[in-house]
């Protein structure tokens, strides 16, 4: 009788258990999602895992919030719970700003001049003197501006370190964002000669190409992986694990380039064709997805080669749907591009065939898209998002849920904050959403 109540005093602590267990692993399901880190959320892959996201909105309507920005810049806004983190430059370039605002309310909580930087740097019309999207491991935020100066800062805008070593230069400015590899801070450095030839590594490739890497912690210098032969480019790195190891996967005009994130050396090379390469690459069934203009096509890579593999690893490319900002955006079965001339595109990410093309008439796809919740959300350069349907059918074009207009200029790129959306225009941030 004993021997009974006791198994029974076991099995009831074992239900107990079993039932915290549960209601544990529920709890940590029903967070909010994954932060929205660094440029296109986590990996740079443009996707959220978040749900109930808003389908429509205007300049009035479903706006939590929207704050004023001072200056000017295109880096896209990140998020860390309730931090919300971007930069600026002012003083026509001079002043370099990081700014936190308050995710809920939309104040700003400060905005941190961290260092001057020489005014009116040669630029693309297109581009800012504060155009890199900074990234946070969470309990610091780092950030690099035109002349090619990184900040590291904590959570309250106090300043760990800064290093200026770099001097950059670019025909087009610097487009690029860092990125966080354990304890690194990384940076695709693809400039061009700043005397004569002024084309050399514009329009001529040379061999002053490299991946960045410094010490987070202290902001010194880790390595320098060396391109090669390469021309200049504005895509910002991924991280790959291909065969059981990482890899730093970074394209810039002429390459395509794997990394060991051990010491920078260069694994494998795909050569490219054009300059600059702005968009960052997609990864999804074993394949690089990249492009450099629109009048090159999208090529397929697959990334588990040693060496030039150019005639080995190429897996496919199509031409006629290149993206000439925007980065890819990859759901299985599909590889979506924002098409040069306001088309939307959608091929077969095995094989490359076009499943559709779709003029979305809402101005220029220069900001990247974002998928969440079995949406995909466009941006356009006039400020109009398009939030589309795909079919269930590959072949068959989306349904267009709504087309919502700010009325504001952008050029950043969309983030997810919770069940809300951040989007930066010309001089606004704006919070969607309840």
């Amino acid at each position: 009788m004993i021997l009974i109540n006791y198994k029974g005093y076991i099995m009831k602590k074992m239900i107990l258990f079993c039932t915290c267990c549960m209601l544990s692993f529920a709890t940590v399901s029903a967070q909010e999602p994954e932060n929205w880190a660094r440029f296109r959320g986590p990996n740079g892959q443009g996707i959220s895992n978040a749900t109930g996201l808003p389908l429509t909105w205007s300049s009035t309507e479903n706006i939590a919030w929207k704050t004023d920005i001072p200056g000017e810049g295109w880096s896209s806004p990140i998020v860390w719970n309730d931090h919300i983190f971007l930069t600026t430059a002012t003083e026509e370039g001079k002043n370099c700003h990081v700014i936190a605002l308050d995710r809920k309310t939309g104040k700003i909580r400060w905005n941190k001049l961290v260092f001057t930087q020489p005014a009116n740097q040669h630029r693309h019309e297109m581009n800012s003197y504060a155009t890199p999207t900074p990234v946070t491991d969470g309990k610091s935020v780092y950030a690099v501006f035109a002349g090619g100066s990184f900040v590291s800062l904590d959570f309250d805008g106090n300043i760990q370190w800064i290093n200026s070593d770099l001097q950059f230069y670019s025909h087009h400015g610097m487009g690029t964002s860092p990125i966080l590899y354990g304890d690194l801070l990384l940076l695709a450095v693809d400039q061009s000669n700043r005397g004569e030839p002024r084309g050399l590594g514009w329009q001529t490739p040379w061999d002053k190409g490299y991946l960045l890497a410094l010490d987070k912690n202290t902001g010194k210098e880790r390595w320098k992986g060396m391109r090669g032969m390469s021309r200049l480019g504005h895509s910002t790195p991924v991280i790959l694990k291909v065969n059981g190891k990482d890899q730093i996967i970074s394209p810039a005009g002429n390459v395509l380039q794997g990394f060991d994130p051990a010491d920078g050396k260069v694994i494998w090379t795909v050569s490219n064709f054009g300059e600059p390469c702005v968009p960052s690459v997609a990864i999804g069934d074993g394949l690089v997805y990249t492009t450099t203009t629109p009048t090159e096509p999208i090529r397929a890579v697959r990334p588990d080669g040693q060496g030039d593999c150019t005639a080995t690893h190429l897996a496919w490319e199509q031409k006629g749907s290149s993206p000439m900002m925007g980065s890819f955006l990859y759901v299985k079965p599909s590889l979506y591009s924002s098409a040069d001339g306001g088309y939307f595109a959608s091929l077969n990410a095995n094989t490359g065939e076009v499943n559709w093309r779709l003029l979305l008439r809402i101005g220029a796809l220069n900001p990247s898209p974002i998928y969440a919740d079995g949406k995909i959300y466009v941006l356009s350069e006039q400020g109009t998002t398009a939030v589309l349907k795909p079919s269930a059918d590959p072949k068959q074009e989306p349904e267009i849920i709504a087309k919502n207009e700010l009325g504001e200029r952008s050029r950043a790129s969309i983030a997810v904050a919770g069940k809300q959306l951040v989007i930066r225009t010309a001089g606004q941030l704006w919070c969607i959403g309840k």
